[in-house]
């Protein structure tokens, strides 16, 4: 093991699984929260806005403020300004992305956009498909907040964004610009949130799909925990994680401190 900086840490399966909590990591936050240790929690889950995130960690017993928090939605805003900016954009996704666009002055259209965002909603229905792929199909920009196929809740493994992105993909023959894990978008994003370097950074997640190629295809350490979506048997004969671990009561932060 070695010094880190700062920690980039998932949600969904490494924080907590679905309603269910998963002590370690609670413990291992608070540890963080009281050595002053940087950390962010990096999560695909567009769901719900910052303040959200901070009032959702509280039924698990972990206090935290917005600026632990670096959302697939946010590194989506960001990357719209920086790329985008000006242009309309149609959004098939939840009420709290369709906050941040409107906060960031993103000008949401209905027909005719220069983009369609498509993320995770459970509200998703066809008219909203279908209306995606006729503009899509007409030349706009295709723009997905992240690629997960399934979420982790208490009753299994449920469709994902990436559910959605497979329908549209399908439906208009084109690929899209993806920004969340394990694109580079969103962890450029939390390096600067943070501002530390890649070398300076491990990546903790349970997901190797999102989180630990985040890691390894952005030159950031990385650290699976067993606690939520893949198991040591799923990566065989893949590339691996720089550590893989039970739980996150097995990592030792005075191991690591300066």
């Amino acid at each position: 093991m070695r010094t880190y900086k700062g920690y980039a840490i998932d949600l969904d399966g490494t924080v907590y699984f679905g309603k269910n909590r998963i002590k370690t990591a609670e413990k291992f936050v608070q540890e963080l929260n009281e050595r002053k240790i940087p950390y962010v929690f990096l999560t695909n889950n567009a769901t719900r806005t910052p303040e959200e995130v901070v009032e959702h960690l509280k039924n698990y017993e972990i206090e935290t403020t917005v600026n632990h928090v670096y959302t697939s939605g946010q590194a989506t805003v960001d990357y719209l300004l920086e790329h985008y900016k000006g242009q309309t954009l149609m959004l098939v996704g939840s009420p709290a992305l369709k906050k941040l666009l409107i906060e960031a002055n993103i000008q949401l259209v209905e027909e005719n956009p220069d983009i369609v965002l498509q993320s995770f909603s459970y509200d998703v229905d066809y008219r909203q498909l279908m209306e995606a792929t006729l503009a899509i199909r007409q030349g706009a920009k295709f723009v997905v907040t992240n690629p997960d196929s399934n979420l982790p809740n208490e009753r299994g493994l449920i469709p994902g964004s990436g559910a959605t992105t497979a329908f549209l993909k399908t439906a208009t023959g084109v690929e899209p610009e993806i920004i969340g894990k394990p694109y580079a978008p969103i962890m450029e994003g939390a390096l600067q949130h943070m501002g530390l370097s890649a070398d300076e950074v491990l990546m903790i997640g349970d997901n190797y799909n999102t989180d630990i190629r985040a890691g390894l295809e952005n030159g950031v350490d990385t650290l699976m925990v067993l606690t939520g979506f893949s198991t040591r048997e799923s990566i065989e004969g893949l590339e691996q994680p720089t550590y893989i671990l039970n739980d996150l009561s097995e990592w030792d932060l005075d191991a690591n401190e300066d």
